[in-house]
């Protein structure tokens, strides 16, 4: 597929916006970016808000940190001047893109102060992609910076009619699911030139807020990870010990549910299991997780590990028995890709995405919030050895299969080139150029 396009003399060149660019829960996007930069795209990176150096936990993430352009904090000089000249050189299309904005919020003072600083963003994000000749945004998450991407799509347009401005973004979910009217979906849908879905579960949520006549914008593409760094080894796995840690990684917030998984804790630690709990992560349920892990009279068997980078979580996943994430919401939990792609049996929720990657062969699946369910499947895994080893065969061979990042990275790469290719009689679309 790949040969085809570059033999048509085409390049793809586009910016990729996120709300903050490098980030510790996000290293998905840094991945795809840099396979599509492999596969021959032109990518350069923006920010909303410059990434916190204590946030840069890996070497990749200070490399992407050293090419990315952040909008925040302001440059303010640089900031009023990209104003005063749209502002002089296409008055109304100042105009009507500040209206847009603010007819964007989902109500009230706050909302509409909060668009008006997406229309300021979306000025400066236009006015350098204009210098760096780029004219079409790619946003992950449909959060504010989809708000600043679609804003400043709609400022090259009407600047440039013969080289029209465009915009999508990565559908992941449920964050934006749980209040559509304040993340304005719909409107986002429509006015974006296509949208990819991380599942078919998003795809078919995005499909309920939509026309029948829109569906062809919506294409599923698996987030995907490097297999090859996912690979258990005998270097790794040299001095692994314990063949009871039950390891969890993520953000420590409510909705990933490690609260559920220290409730299990306790009833498997009642049933005799010598288990070790390690969280890996942090965030602001931390304190909380604490407590109620002392409360329920498990705090010597659990880790806290506070948040840890790539290159540290190779060792946590050798050394673990199982993967446990027993989230209330999720898309498709990247770590749950990493764990299977290890050979590490997991056990999660029936929810949203999930069941799209594990399936009965690859993994144990619960309700969500039962933790006497929980519990009653790691115990399964804890004492069937040879079903923990089946079980993370076929879970690694699930994610090389359908979650691989190559194999993503190209699917991607030929939807940017489809969807932004020339049109006769067109002239040159957004994003590629002959």
């Amino acid at each position: 597929m790949i040969t085809t396009v570059e033999r048509q003399g085409q390049k793809l060149r586009l910016a990729y916006l996120c709300a903050q660019y490098p980030a510790i829960s996000h290293t998905f996007i840094l991945r795809e970016v840099d396979a599509l930069r492999r596969l021959g795209a032109e990518i350069d990176t923006f920010s909303i808000r410059r990434t916190p150096a204590e946030h840069l936990l890996a070497d990749a993430d200070r490399t992407a940190f050293q090419s990315t352009y952040a909008i925040l904090p302001a440059r303010v000089l640089g900031m009023l001047m990209g104003h005063l000249k749209l502002a002089l050189r296409a008055p109304s299309a100042y105009v009507s893109t500040l209206l847009l904005a603010l007819g964007l919020s989902a109500g009230g003072l706050r909302a509409r102060l909060w668009q008006l600083f997406y229309f300021v963003e979306s000025v400066v994000l236009w006015d350098e992609c204009s210098r760096r000749d780029i004219r079409h945004i790619h946003v992950h998450l449909a959060n504010g910076a989809a708000d600043v991407a679609l804003l400043a799509a709609k400022i090259g347009s009407a600047l440039d009619h013969d080289r029209p401005w465009s915009w999508s973004f990565t559908m992941h979910g449920p964050t934006e699911f749980s209040d559509v009217r304040y993340f304005r979906l719909p409107e986002k849908l429509q006015q974006a030139r296509f949208v990819v879905c991380i599942s078919d579960y998003a795809r078919s949520q995005l499909m309920t807020l939509s026309r029948p006549d829109v569906w062809d914008k919506l294409h599923v593409v698996h987030v995907g990870i490097p297999i090859e760094q996912f690979t258990q080894t005998d270097a790794l796995n040299s001095g692994a010990e314990d063949s009871a840690t039950i390891l969890l990684i993520g953000r420590q917030v409510p909705e990933k549910g490690q609260a559920v998984l220290l409730e299990a804790a306790q009833l498997l630690i009642g049933r005799g299991q010598q288990i070790t709990v390690v969280l890996a992560g942090d965030g602001p349920a931390r304190a909380e997780l604490e407590q109620l892990a002392s409360q329920l009279g498990v705090a010597e068997r659990v880790s806290f590990l506070g948040a840890v980078g790539q290159q540290d979580v190779h060792r946590l996943y050798a050394h673990a028995a199982i993967f446990c994430l027993p989230s209330f919401a999720e898309g498709v939990p990247v770590v749950l890709m990493e764990a299977m792609a290890m050979s590490l049996p997991v056990v999660s929720t029936r929810i949203t995405g999930i069941p799209e990657l594990i399936d009965d062969q690859s993994g144990v699946l619960v309700s969500p919030g039962r933790a006497d369910e929980l519990a009653n499947a790691l115990e399964r895994l804890l004492v069937d050895p040879s079903l923990r080893e089946r079980m993370g065969a076929s879970g690694r061979d699930k994610v090389i299969r359908e979650f691989n990042l190559e194999r993503s990275a190209e699917q991607l790469y030929e939807l940017f080139h489809r969807e932004l290719a020339p049109v006769p009689g067109e002239g040159d679309r957004a994003g590629v150029s002959r």
